[in-house]
């Protein structure tokens, strides 16, 4: 697609309503004819885990018309639903959530037309994939603790790493639950580590959620 982050930027404020809806509205129309399959996340650091697997596995999204459109949070999934079925923009839509947003994502298919009474099962026939507990809980997992602490080091972290695990609320913690707070811990970070335990993970050991839904 050439102008990815304007169509973003267009269904946001299509989404939101305002003013501006209409002229949102009509550059997402535009812009949507390039497009085949929308994929729904819920922020930006899971669109840096999808495209950094995407990569891996040699796929140009752009090529096939797939575009990864973080959402700022799963309540307003019903909204985007909306948009990019038959009275929309009838693209194909695909989705990866946390577990805890799971709910969000499963009233919104229904609400869509997209079944009745969905199972996570169901939800994956759909194309819509539930991590648990969330992407950095699936990619801690894939890794295993020692092996996040070597990205750690590797990305020039690790001294930082040791500071926060002395911390008195941490000290208590396992280091699955420290490892799983300090990747969010800071702007950017979230996003960085997406990409690079992404990259880290062994082909085999991809998380079973983010690999379905590049299969």
């Amino acid at each position: 697609m050439r102008e990815p982050d304007r169509f973003r930027a267009a269904v946001h404020g299509w989404a939101a309503g305002g003013t501006d809806v209409a002229a949102a509205a009509t550059v997402a129309r535009e812009l949507a004819g390039e497009l085949s399959t929308v994929v729904l996340v819920e922020g930006f650091s899971d669109q840096c885990a999808v495209e950094t697997l995407a990569e891996r596995r040699d796929r140009d999204l752009a090529g096939e018309g797939v575009i990864v459109l973080p959402i700022g949070g799963a309540m307003g999934v019903a909204r985007y639903l909306r948009l990019f079925g038959g009275q929309g923009l009838a693209l194909t839509v695909r989705g990866l959530c946390d577990e805890a947003e799971e709910g969000f994502f499963r009233r919104g298919l229904e609400q869509a037309g997209f079944g009745t009474d969905l199972s996570r099962s169901a939800m994956e026939a759909l194309g819509f994939h539930v991590c648990v507990a969330d992407l950095e809980d699936e990619l801690i997992r894939a890794l295993g603790s020692a092996g996040v602490e070597r990205v750690i080091d590797a990305e020039g972290d690790l001294a930082r790493f040791r500071v926060f695990q002395n911390q008195p609320a941490q000290r208590g913690r396992t280091i699955e639950r420290q490892l799983r707070r300090f990747l969010g811990t800071m702007s950017g970070r979230k996003a960085r580590y997406a990409r690079a335990l992404v990259r880290a993970c062994d082909p085999g050991a991809i998380p079973r959620p983010l690999d379905r839904l590049l299969t």
